[in-house]
């Protein structure tokens, strides 16, 4: 065939109809290749394991070589070596250092982001559209989009959260947009559990919140924790282990629209069954040791190790101590869900 583009009414096979499509850019159904083959399709990347020993390492080097304002955030991602960026598809994860003393300023943006506390003692926080979220060790701390938020410490140590944040699905929108603060930092106008007081199962009947838009919001370890091990002594779920989800306070659904978060225990020497799902997850250990096999392959790990288990894979956990295993988990099953798309299948 000639490499000349054929006018239009000299098209004559098929071969001389794709040519002509192409040169308009346009492609026709015929020309697809679509993966037509029964089964799960999975998410084109394999799970993998971040070490605490790492991500420690290179927080404390951070802290030491790079100032408070040589950076709008001091912030070391987890990324995924066969992902382009982000730590999966759909959301991005990465730990945060503030030194005592600083605060860094005020933005917004449309990515809806959480923080999970690593390290803090109450004299932390973060400033969320003028409400107070102090920060301590297993906390989770919600900043929903656009939202203005701010960081300080006023500690003598210093605070380490992760940071959770849908920008891979911002960005594959369009509207991945920042806005700095004009006036650095926030002023504090609303009182630590501001919201929670106004979303509880009791709460004042003349304050009225927008379901749209989720509140800033603080989810305490302390009765988190308390609430799992209450629930050690009776019948678990047989995939997870005593497991928690975090609610919308105002809707009770997902944490937030584009994220879901899970808590769970694994009690000593528990063993879970294997199964898999449609959504993608990503796993902290806030404490404990033991492994998950993911697709046959074994994963082992401890405090501060943080893993990711594709769509579709077959995995299951294993506590390989006596004490305690506690997994703070991030899932896109909230993006999922309303299409009814989120599946768990036995493996």
């Amino acid at each position: 065939m000639a490499d000349t583009v054929p006018a239009s009414e000299s098209i004559a096979d098929v071969p001389q109809l794709n040519q002509w499509l192409k040169a308009q850019h346009l492609q026709g159904f015929w020309e697809a290749r679509y993966d037509e083959t029964p089964g799960r399709r999975g998410p084109g990347f394999r799970p993998y394991l971040w070490k605490w020993s790492a991500m420690s390492t290179a927080l404390e080097k951070a802290g030491e070589l790079i100032g408070e304002h040589d950076s709008f955030r001091r912030n070391v991602s987890y990324k995924h070596p066969e992902i382009g960026r982000g730590t999966w598809t759909t959301i991005s994860m990465g730990a945060q250092i503030v030194k005592p003393g600083e605060r860094p300023a005020a933005h917004r943006h449309a990515m809806a982001a959480l923080r999970w506390v690593i390290r803090g003692d109450g004299q932390s926080g973060t400033v969320v559209d003028g409400e107070d979220l102090p920060m301590e060790a297993g906390d989770l701390l919600t900043t929903p989009a656009r939202t203005w938020h701010d960081h300080y410490n006023h500690s003598s140590a210093p605070v380490i959260w992760l940071d959770i944040v849908d920008a891979p699905l911002m960005n594959f929108l369009g509207v991945r947009n920042t806005e700095p603060s004009p006036d650095g930092v926030q002023p504090i106008t609303r009182a630590p559990g501001a919201t929670a007081a106004e979303t509880g199962v009791v709460a004042p009947p003349w304050i009225r919140r927008d379901a749209t838009q989720p509140p800033p919001y603080r989810y305490s370890w302390a009765p988190i924790k308390q609430t799992l091990e209450s629930l050690a002594h009776d019948d678990a779920d047989p995939f997870d282990g005593v497991l928690l989800e975090y609610r919308n306070p105002v809707t009770h659904g997902p944490t937030l629209p584009s994220i879901s978060c899970c808590v769970q225990m694994l009690r000593s020497r528990e063993a879970t069954r294997r199964h898999a799902h449609s959504a993608t997850a990503v796993y902290h250990v806030f404490s404990g040791r033991g492994r998950t096999v993911i697709d046959g392959e074994s994963f082992e790990w401890e405090t501060g190790d943080t893993f990711v288990v594709p769509q579709w894979s077959k995995h299951h956990h294993e506590n390989l101590d006596t004490e305690a295993a506690y997994l703070f988990s991030v899932t896109d099953r909230a993006l999922l869900d309303p299409f009814g798309l989120y599946e768990v299948e036995p493996a």
